[in-house]
């Protein structure tokens, strides 16, 4: 038989954390309200133990806002609403992943030769803005953050994109979809501009995909804890 009342220290000690946490995570309402004894102190339950493990697999797989909206969906009685935001976060990670594929096939932008696609004169800024999708403001913000350099025309002073700075806005497209900072974009174009070598790109890709692994297992694991606190064990 395991305990039937737990006091603020007796949860926080299990997971490491501090009384003052345990106090905050029930004024947030990812744990249930607390009973009190008659001089105020709270007493938990094994619901709240139970609430608490949940919560805290649930973070590493969902965050903390997705965590804390099925927290308080759960301790509701909604468990519709709590399912609607996991189903959620797993469509996320499998476009994250769907992403990151797509990633990996533009490495050969970058180290193959030129596609036959590409334009075979320089594009001005609305057509690599139509090409790519994205509008000429994000062009010039990718531009001012050092991942694009075009040339300008002597005539007009007009930006022209070559067909390498074509290449360089796809895959800079594909990175922002995957989720990447334009500093981090820019230093992995550059390195590679540079024929610093692809091992940058590389490097990025497989911390990338270990990110997601990790946060695939740590959905296991989260399901486990809350499936046992909404379903626990009959006595």
């Amino acid at each position: 038989m395991g305990r039937s009342s737990y006091r603020p220290a007796d949860l926080a000690r299990e997971h490491g954390i501090s009384t003052q946490s345990v106090r905050n995570y029930e004024r947030d309402g990812v744990l249930p309200p607390a009973q009190r004894t008659p001089s105020g102190y709270r007493v938990y339950t094994t619901a709240h133990a139970s609430a608490l493990r949940a919560y805290l697999a649930l973070i590493p797989a969902h965050g903390y806002a997705t965590s804390g909206e099925i927290m308080r969906a759960v301790n509701a009685g909604d468990l519709d609403t709590a399912l609607r935001a996991i189903d959620r976060s797993h469509a996320q990670l499998l476009r994250d992943r769907e992403t990151l594929d797509a990633v990996e096939v533009a490495v050969g932008l970058l180290t193959g030769p030129p596609a036959a696609s590409r334009p075979d004169r320089p594009l001005a800024i609305g057509g690599l803005s139509r090409r790519i999708g994205v509008t000429s403001a994000a062009l010039r913000k990718w531009e001012r953050a050092g991942v694009l350099a075009p040339r300008r025309s002597s005539a007009t002073g007009y930006r022209l994109y070559s067909a390498d700075d074509v290449r360089d806005a796809e895959l800079a497209h594909l990175l922002r979809r995957g989720g990447y900072q334009l500093d981090h974009i820019a230093t992995v174009v550059r390195q590679v501009r540079d024929a610093a070598g692809t091992e940058p790109l590389a490097a990025s890709l497989d911390n990338w995909r270990r990110r997601l692994a990790d946060r695939g297992r740590a959905m296991l694991t989260a399901a486990v804890r809350l499936a046992e606190h909404v379903s626990p064990p009959a006595d």
